[in-house]
């Protein structure tokens, strides 16, 4: 396998670090680690970005994710390792991450979820995590960037 370009936010002189300042941003919204880390994994299976799921695990590994955590993360509705914070934050990944597959991709009831585990930092924090990890795997996939390639 082989990609067919580096990461273009690696390319283009000057996008890695906004990028980078964005998911400093995130860590120090108040969410918990292994909450960010479980929600970035997540989209990325959603995804199938090969490169983000790699490199999610190992990050959610290093944040103290456990193993029952990682291994049913794709059918964390029917297990019950996840706690209802995490089981709100995933509910809305998967709802900003599919946004063509209903009229009303975040509904309220999603969102009211949410709220109810998050403050609005927390909230903003979650809500860039998504749209980060949307953006990263779609230029990954597009690229054809190798899982392991990256460290």
């Amino acid at each position: 396998m082989q990609s067919r370009m580096q990461n273009p936010a690696v390319v283009l002189s000057g996008a890695m670090q906004p990028i980078q300042d964005i998911f400093k941003s995130v860590h120090s919204g108040g969410v918990d680690e292994q909450i960010l880390e479980l929600v970035h994994l997540r989209v990325s299976q959603i995804n199938s970005c090969s490169s983000c799921v790699d490199g999610g695990a190992k990050s959610a590994r290093k944040a103290g994710v456990s193993e029952e955590r990682l291994a049913t993360l794709a059918a964390w509705r029917e297990t019950p390792y996840f706690t209802e914070e995490q089981r709100a934050a995933l509910l809305l990944a998967e709802a900003a991450t599919r946004l063509a597959d209903r009229p009303d991709a975040v509904s309220d009831e999603v969102w009211d979820t949410a709220a109810t585990y998050f403050d609005e930092k927390q909230l903003a924090a979650i809500v860039l995590m998504i749209g980060v990890t949307n953006m990263f795997n779609r230029l990954n996939a597009t690229t054809r960037q190798i899982a392991g390639a990256w460290g």
